[in-house]
């Protein structure tokens, strides 16, 4: 399997997809910035380095994400996300 670069918001956020063991994956890096992401699967989003403040669909409660932490977002949702210093970041599909 080759891997695949995507680039979204003008480059400010870049990720890489593979297979991991289990699932598959993207890792990537968010440049400081605001963004609403779509989802089509479910998703594991952990923090590897910085932190993300998201807010969920249907709410209106932000909740920041340091590294090690992880949160889920339900497929064919979207999530928005308040990035205040360069941040990785892996994310699991689960179909």
């Amino acid at each position: 399997m080759s891997f695949e670069a995507n680039e979204y918001f003008d480059g400010n956020v870049k990720s890489i997809a593979f297979q991991s063991e289990t699932l598959p994956a993207t890792v990537g890096v968010m440049e400081v910035g605001e963004y609403t992401f779509g989802t089509s699967a479910y998703e594991y989003m952990t923090v590897v380095s910085g932190s993300l403040t998201v807010r969920l669909v249907d709410t209106t409660e932000w909740k920041t994400y340091k590294a090690g932490e992880t949160f889920e977002v339900e497929a064919n949702s979207s999530f928005d996300v308040k990035v205040v210093v360069q941040t990785a970041y892996l994310c699991l599909y689960k179909s």
